[in-house]
């Protein structure tokens, strides 16, 4: 019986040994690595980015797109109580910094923004401005468009909306890295708006990187980086 039970328990070894296992894996069904946010549905996965994103005190996103004036892009950092600072390079019709500081707002510009704002006017009036205003701060007025378009991207709370909007139409797809940083990448979206988003998928869920289409503009690209980095913003000398 002793001979019997050696030989039988060296068999045993010798299966376990062929087939790579081990009582672990026999008990706990260890297959290896589980996939990122596994167990969490595509929706799930855009409503803990889109909450974690909004907690974020500071945030700087790199947005870029087009518009009638060529390329655009713009480079803002965002934080507590409506603080902004940005740079807005609006392709032929020119740059545009901007700081929003205890709820007050300004803007620097240079000439070809300047001429661009001045366009339906007189060129005398044009000249003027640009001889007074150029890479000067000044308080912006409450109906200046282009002001108003820049603010946009001082709260991402908009963006976040449009995927929190559709995020159960979320699909999961493949795992990719943003600037080292492992992400999911998500899809989703209704009618003609679309977008594709990227989680991070060590830390904190953040979003890093989202795409939005409409079918009638140009596709907007926003990454997000830098959240809870020290942000202080400071009103400048402006006339």
């Amino acid at each position: 019986m002793r001979c019997l039970s050696a030989r039988i328990s060296v068999a045993a070894l010798c299966v376990t040994a062929a087939l790579g296992l081990t009582a672990c894996d026999a008990f706990t069904g260890d297959a290896g690595p589980r996939a990122p946010f596994d167990g969490l549905t595509g929706p799930e996965v855009t409503n803990k980015a889109v909450a974690a994103t909004r907690a974020a005190a500071t945030v700087r996103l790199t947005v870029t797109t087009e518009s009638a004036d060529g390329p655009v892009q713009a480079f803002v950092a965002s934080g507590a109580r409506g603080a902004c600072t940005g740079t807005f390079s609006l392709g032929s019709a020119g740059t545009l910094e901007l700081i929003r500081a205890d709820g007050a707002v300004y803007t620097k510009s240079d000439a070809a923004m300047l001429r661009a704002a001045a366009a339906d006017g007189p060129a005398r009036d044009a000249d003027a401005n640009v001889d007074r205003l150029a890479g000067r701060w000044v308080k912006a007025r409450p109906d200046d468009h282009r002001t108003a378009r820049s603010l946009r991207f001082c709260d991402p709370k908009d963006l976040l909306d449009r995927l929190a909007a559709t995020s159960a139409t979320t699909r999961k797809g493949r795992q990719a890295t943003i600037a080292g940083t492992p992400c999911l990448t998500l899809t989703g979206g209704t009618g003609r708006e679309k977008w594709t988003a990227s989680v991070a998928t060590e830390g904190t869920p953040h979003l890093l990187k989202m795409r939005l289409t409409d079918g009638t503009e140009k596709p907007l690209t926003v990454e997000f980086s830098e959240f809870d980095a020290p942000l202080t913003v400071t009103r400048p000398a402006a006339d």
